[in-house]
């Protein structure tokens, strides 16, 4: 080889190494080290309420592991969408993060009339805690358990009038569909939330209700309510001897929700992987598994983000069939 052609090949070779140096250069500055601001955690739900303690906790990992504040934003009203709504607005910069019930895909958009894409707009990193509904009587209600109550459903020529946190979601439907299993008529009553409709039930305005565990835990081991049937797979630890619809011959009843902090699907993918490694990990730490079923939950699954959405679309599937069953329309 010739000196020339020598000179030219290192001059080539230099020439290389400094544009590698600058390409990862530039790379790395246009990839910032994350978290570089605080946190932003929106809640789907009222202040003090299930999601809020969750989002707290979280919060409280998150700044323990990556050293930047978490700042826990409540923002409830329209069954969640508001919470959604500021994500997708405000969420572009990775480091705004939501928590809310996987329902808001499942559930939310077939009961209201909402702008977002629900299978589209929206990612489940991590599911936090698992819950179910219960199905809950007045005191002095003359049926306690499932048996006792169809049998004297179906001498009401009337039916029987039931309540739910919020018409078209499940605590709706799942009443809805007891009622035709058992050949029931059942009058579903909406409320908004689940206090005002517990307060009428205790009352004695109305004689049932499908309502969250969180809410009702507190007033079943009061003896102010009774429960008759959860509609959990299993047996819900803080209420060993209620039966599961399931184990009644309603395995049709048988469904899970569950919380979980999501993102907008166009978040950094390393930024997903992180917020997902630490919920899951801080979530079982055993002090705070303890919490989780301080507020009537278990702890959530290791369930990848493909198979929570594979999941929600089966639930969205199922809500729709007994929606339109009723002729619901979204509100």
């Amino acid at each position: 080889m010739s000196k020339t052609i020598q000179w030219q090949a290192v001059a080539l070779g230099a020439c290389l190494s400094v544009m590698g140096v600058a390409t990862s250069v530039s790379a790395h500055a246009q990839t910032p080290a994350w978290p570089s601001k605080p946190i932003r955690m929106i809640v789907g739900g009222p202040a003090g309420g299930n999601a809020d303690s969750l989002a707290r906790l979280l919060a409280d990992g998150m700044q323990k592991q990556l050293g930047k504040p978490v700042i826990v934003e409540s923002k409830p009203g329209a069954a969640g969408v508001l919470a959604v709504t500021d994500l997708l607005n405000n969420g572009k910069d990775a480091h705004t993060f939501l928590l809310i019930q996987g329902g808001i895909v499942s559930e939310t958009p077939l009961a209201y009339k909402v702008s977002y894409q629900p299978f589209k707009d929206l990612k489940p990193l991590a599911q936090l805690s698992r819950n179910g509904l219960v199905l809950i009587a007045n005191k002095d209600f003359p049926a306690s358990n499932l048996q006792q109550l169809s049998v004297y459903g179906k001498k009401q020529s009337e039916g029987l009038d039931f309540a739910s946190y919020a018409a078209g979601m499940r605590g709706h439907t799942s009443g809805m569909l007891m009622g035709q299993l058992m050949g029931v008529k059942m009058k579903h009553l909406g409320y908004k939330g689940s206090p005002p409709a517990l307060t009428d039930l205790m009352g004695g305005h109305i004689p049932l209700m499908m309502d969250g565990l969180t809410t009702s835990l507190p007033l079943i081991k009061a003896g102010k309510v009774k429960a008759l049937a959860v509609n959990y797979p299993n047996r819900m630890e803080q209420l060993p001897d209620v039966p599961t619809f399931k184990e009644l011959g309603y395995p049709q009843l048988s469904e899970v929700s569950w919380f979980g902090v999501w993102s907008r699907p166009d978040t950094p993918a390393d930024v997903q992987a992180k917020v997902r490694e630490i919920a899951l990990q801080y979530f079982k730490q055993p002090q705070v598994a303890a919490k989780v079923r301080d507020m009537g939950m278990e702890s959530g699954t290791d369930a990848t983000s493909e198979a929570l959405m594979s999941e929600l679309q089966k639930a969205y599937q199922r809500q729709q069939a007994l929606l339109k069953s009723i002729d619901y329309q979204p509100q």
